[in-house]
């Protein structure tokens, strides 16, 4: 007998039939009362049939409820095509190699690979690199505790605090709408990076806006005075180009950059070498592209690091990555690419 519409068995189900061969049912009685098809019934029964010792250490062959459902369990686990990844060992190592030890994002991975010139037999898109991290089963030290924002952003509401006291500068009001719309190149934005209770020296970064190419520097201090100088060292670093690569630069309201006439006068020529734009109190998301090079940053500096016992030569390597790093941002392109593009146009 064949009924339409007949579902799979459940572990109730599965009890049911257990007890009924225990009292000496027949596979045709079991049908009816479960009302599935005797044939069912028999593949059900051979499903969970295992070896049992009674009292009397006779080893007989009996159907076992649990077992059954814990094969059935197993064999949906298994059911799907197989992984595309399986067998293209040389690929799942450099993902690894990758995301877990130089903290690329599953997507700057794939794209590092394909930008790259090795080859690999399997190509695998994002949302399937995703799906098998999260699957938990399929790498052998990747896993989800290495996907370093997935979940974590919490955009809360704008504040409308006002500022303790008025910028001493330009205000961001007076910037010109081209830089904040990202269609010239050679406009910055610069924060600092603190370390923990204790440590004196401190982090500068500054990011351009359209190309998101990034520079640090280690400071003695968190001073206005050392800002200055680390401005000065740009400024005789990259000579004539530093006017057509530093157009303006976008500060908070921190006591470090205070002395903004400092950060603008000009030390190889007469004149000011850029301009300084001051945001709004509390106004992070002004400063967006520094923003999220500082979280890139903290991947190898997090919080709590103490910057006085932090080498430059361990700053020059951070800032390497970053600039290196693929970004879906740039069309899966870095940010060291894309600035000596513009570079070589300015």
């Amino acid at each position: 007998m064949n009924h339409k519409g007949a579902t799979h068995f459940s572990l109730n189900d599965r009890y049911t039939v257990e007890r009924m061969l225990r009292k000496g049912f027949k596979p045709k009685a079991i049908a009816d009362a479960l009302g599935k098809c005797e044939r069912s019934i028999y593949y059900e029964i051979n499903r969970g049939l295992c070896v049992q010792r009674t009292t009397d250490l006779i080893d007989v062959e009996v159907y076992c409820a649990d077992v059954a459902h814990r094969r059935y369990k197993k064999f949906l686990s298994e059911k799907g095509p197989d992984l595309k990844i399986g067998h293209d060992h040389a690929l799942v190592k450099k993902l690894e190699e990758l995301i877990v030890e130089q903290h690329f994002s599953p997507g700057a991975a794939l794209a590092y690979i394909r930008n790259g010139e090795d080859e690999y037999e399997t190509d695998i898109c994002e949302q399937t690199l995703y799906n098998y991290i999260y699957r938990g089963d399929v790498f052998l030290v990747l896993n989800e505790k290495h996907l370093h924002e997935k979940g974590r952003r919490h955009y809360a509401a704008k504040s409308k605090k006002e500022a303790a006291r008025a910028p001493r500068g330009t205000s961001i009001e007076k910037r010109p709408k081209e830089i904040g719309k990202r269609e010239k190149f050679g406009h910055w934005e610069m924060d600092s990076i603190m370390g923990c209770k204790g440590s004196k020296k401190t982090l500068l970064v500054l990011t351009e806006r359209r190309t998101r190419m990034g520079i640090v520097m280690l400071l003695e201090d968190h001073t206005a005075a050392s800002v200055v100088k680390a401005i000065n060292r740009l400024e005789r670093k990259f000579g004539k180009l530093f006017y057509k690569l530093f157009k303006s630069i976008t500060v908070d309201n921190g006591c470090e950059f205070q002395d903004f006439e400092g950060i603008e006068i000009a030390h190889r020529r007469k004149g000011k070498r850029t301009i300084v734009f001051f945001c709004h109190p509390y106004s992070a998301y002004e400063r967006g592209s520094n923003e999220n090079m500082n979280r890139l940053i903290r991947r190898f500096f997090p919080k709590g690091t103490n910057f006085d016992e932090v080498t430059k030569e361990q700053v020059e390597e951070a800032e390497r990555w970053v600039n290196n790093y693929p970004r879906k941002l740039l069309g899966w392109k870095s940010a060291s690419d894309l600035f000596n593009e513009e570079q070589q146009a300015a």
